[in-house]
C-alpha cells in the first residue's frame, strides 16, 4: 500500500460549462503517450465522482510528487475566453468537500494542496485549495 501524504487538487483546464469525463480525459492522457488518465478522480459538473487511476498506482499529475499523492481534478477552470477561473459549480464544491473529507479519513497525514503550490507557472486548480480544506 503507498503511504499518501498529499491530496492534490486540479482542474481540466477546460472552458466553464463544458462537461467531460475520466474517459475523456483517459484518452487524452493515452494520446500524450502517457499508460492512461494520470488523475485518480475526476469530480464532473453535477458532482458526480468519477474514478480514474486506482489509488494503489501511481498517477501522473504533478511531477515529483506523484508516488505520495492522489490527484483529483474537477471539470473546468478556464472562462469563457479560455482564461483561469475558478469555475466550480456547487454541485462540484460540494462533491470535492465530501471527497476530501473521505480521503482524510483513510490518509490522515495527507495535506491538501493546489497543483500550482509545485508548478506556479500554472493557476491550476484556479483557487486557494488549502485555504478552502483547511478545516477537513
Amino acid at each position: 500500500m503507498r503511504t499518501i501524504t498529499l491530496l492534490i487538487i486540479h482542474c481540466s483546464a477546460t472552458v466553464e460549462g463544458k462537461d467531460i469525463t475520466a474517459k475523456d480525459i483517459d484518452r487524452w492522457h493515452r494520446d500524450r503517450g502517457w499508460k492512461g488518465i494520470g488523475y485518480h478522480y475526476v469530480v464532473r459538473l453535477d458532482g458526480t465522482i468519477e474514478k480514474g487511476r486506482n489509488e494503489e498506482e501511481i498517477g501522473a499529475h504533478c511531477k515529483g510528487h506523484n508516488s505520495h499523492s492522489i490527484g483529483i481534478c474537477y471539470v473546468g477552470g478556464l472562462d469563457k475566453n479560455g482564461k483561469p477561473k475558478d469555475t466550480r459549480t456547487e454541485e462540484q464544491k460540494m462533491a470535492l468537500q465530501d471527497l476530501v473529507r473521505f480521503l482524510k479519513k483513510r490518509h490522515r497525514k495527507a495535506i491538501v494542496v493546489s497543483h500550482h503550490t509545485f508548478n506556479p507557472q500554472k493557476a491550476c486548480p484556479c483557487f486557494d485549495a488549502e485555504k478552502e480544506f483547511k478545516s477537513i
